[in-house]
């Protein structure tokens, strides 16, 4: 937890969905190193709510599954509702390593950068499982073509946001194209985007067509994205000009 007075004041933001079994252990760690964790269940059907509360988080819980970019909205609002400067927000799951989050917001509370993404693609990612390393791979280079700002990890959950960023960024995104959306939206605000190296556990699974779908879908919502907003950015420069 926080000790410096001086120190922003740092809240964590868990989206989960059904992970009564490892949000216990995630709370707990990661309460060490914020002032208050919040934990958004999108409707799980486990004892997550119960699991969290006991670990000492505060819970948001949406009574049915809305969907991450859904989950992720509501992790902004309640870092706005804590009174929040930096927002970290990781999985419930246990993929990410909570002992890391220091690394994650040293940027932002340097003063070095207004948003920073955990990236897998820095160091050794020789555990993830080939076909989600291709997928990432493509999401992200859709994502960094024709950009001076680049990043390595686009899909990552594990990040920390300045208030530049939690505070004003409107959200419409409702599955994981969320990723690519806030990532756009603090590229278009003109915000200082840095990565730093995690760890990730991935439990041993296959290919399959929901894995297939759920990549093009975010591949095309990637392209989405990008169009939607270079057209906005388009019309506002042609309003100035006129």
């Amino acid at each position: 937890m926080n000790s410096s007075k001086s120190q922003p004041k740092i809240v964590a933001a868990i989206p989960c969905f059904n992970t009564e079994g490892s949000i216990g252990s995630v709370v707990s760690k990661t309460k060490k190193y914020v002032d208050r964790v919040i934990v958004v269940d999108d409707g799980s059907q486990d004892n997550t709510a119960e699991a969290a509360r006991a670990a000492g988080a505060l819970v948001i819980n949406h009574g049915t599954n809305r969907g991450y970019g859904e989950a992720i909205k509501s992790c902004f609002e309640a870092a706005k509702a804590n009174a929040a400067e930096v927002l970290l927000i990781l999985d419930g799951d246990g993929q990410h390593n909570p002992d890391e989050i220091p690394e994650i917001l040293a940027p932002i509370l340097k003063g070095e950068s207004d948003l920073v993404i955990g990236s897998r693609f820095l160091g050794d990612n020789s555990s993830m499982p080939r076909y989600r390393k291709f997928g990432i791979n493509v999401i992200t280079f859709l994502y960094n073509l024709g950009s001076r700002v680049k990043v390595s990890d686009a899909q990552s959950g594990f990040r920390a946001y300045g208030k530049k960023i939690f505070e004003t960024l409107p959200l419409s995104e409702k599955g994981m194209s969320v990723s690519i959306e806030t990532l756009e939206g603090a590229r278009g605000k003109g915000a200082v985007i840095k990565e730093s190296h995690i760890s990730c556990s991935y439990v041993p699974s296959t290919l399959n067509l929901k894995a297939i779908g759920h990549g093009l879908g975010v591949a095309l919502s990637v392209l989405r994205i990008r169009l939607k907003n270079n057209l906005v950015r388009d019309n506002n420069a042609g309003n100035q000009s006129s």
